[in-house]
């Protein structure tokens, strides 16, 4: 089998696990680890552990016991663990009963019964900061996330503090990937965030694999406003260099009036990655249709969030993903 690393974390990496997972190819996740709000942020805080959300969603994404893995997306609605996880709370008591977290995941996996592995891009503790051109200095992943006018200054540095080193098993799988896959996902905090690690950045630019660029559906408000798919393309080589990337994935899709009427009540500002048409004509572009057509609310439970109102409400389709990488790509 084919062997598949997909890099990112949360919701748009779960996704492309969710398609990929029903072909014959062997699966691993290079998870995000620097998330600092939520039910994640508040169990960093307490008990000094890694946050755990971004690990979850890709584990119940691979997860081949469909009678438990719903446990790990349940939320508390009431109580003192409101706007918990009790996904992120299995996890950290695995964390405990074994002693580490890599033994943790290892056992939820079992529990689980995944197909794949999910490797934390590091295990040591580590935030993101902004250093904005006007020298302005934004600390942490919910910070960086919620700030409304990072795209419109713009980013002068990028980093983690302190600087950490790079899981090894991550390392490893990337270095003997046939495919790498980054994104979808927010894209400072859950995608540029693990080429700040020199050895997981080094690793993507001298893997032999095929390296594929998943294009967001939507801009992110304060984030990417008014980025184009070539902004995106040209942002990620910053951090990556130029010619490492090999194909790019963009959406040409589009919602219904009536849908975009509801999506715009709560994203105000929110808009379609647009494209340049010339990029239909490019070997190493792929736009194509890959929208999800249902809309998704946030959870009324999700109050640990800052701003966890405006979660994403539009994602890509698993199954149209999947079969563009498989078919097209791989």
């Amino acid at each position: 089998m084919k062997k598949i690393v997909c890099i990112g974390g949360g919701t748009g990496t779960s996704i492309v696990l969710s398609g990929l997972r029903k072909y014959p190819v062997d699966l691993k996740v290079v998870a995000t680890m620097f998330d600092n709000g939520g039910s994640s942020g508040e169990l960093r805080k307490e008990m000094g552990i890694l946050p755990l959300g971004d690990i979850r969603q890709c584990l119940v994404a691979l997860s081949g016991n469909h009678n438990f893995s719903p446990f790990f997306l349940y939320r508390f609605n009431q109580g003192k663990l409101k706007g918990h996880n009790l996904g992120n709370l299995l996890i950290a008591a695995a964390v405990e009963l074994t002693g580490n977290l890599t033994q943790g995941i290892e056992k939820i996996s079992k529990l689980l019964d995944i197909q794949g592995d999910v490797l934390p891009v590091s295990l040591e503790d580590a935030h993101i900061k902004a250093v904005l051109k006007n020298n302005e200095e934004i600390k942490g992943e919910e910070n960086i996330v919620n700030c409304g006018y990072l795209s419109e200054i713009g980013i002068k540095k990028l980093f983690l503090d302190p600087k950490v080193k790079a899981n090894p098993k991550a390392v490893f799988a990337i270095k003997n990937a046939d495919l790498i896959i980054i994104g979808p996902g927010k894209f400072y905090t859950s995608l540029i965030s693990n080429f700040l690690i020199k050895e997981i950045r080094d690793a993507v630019r001298n893997s032999r694999a095929k390296k594929v660029f998943v294009c967001s559906l939507m801009t992110q408000q304060g984030n990417t406003d008014h980025f184009q798919v070539e902004d995106f393309v040209m942002e990620m080589e910053k951090y990556l260099g130029k010619g490492i990337i090999d194909y790019n994935i963009f959406n040409t899709g589009r919602l219904s009036s009536v849908l975009i009427k509801k999506v715009k009540k709560v994203f105000s500002e929110i808009e379609f990655v647009e494209y340049n048409k010339d990029l239909l004509n490019k070997k190493n572009f792929i736009g194509a249709d890959v929208l999800d057509r249902c809309i998704y609310k946030s959870n009324p439970a999700d109050i640990l969030v800052k701003g966890a109102n405006k979660r994403t409400m539009i994602f890509h389709n698993s199954d149209k993903l999947a079969k563009i990488i498989f078919n097209e790509i791989l």
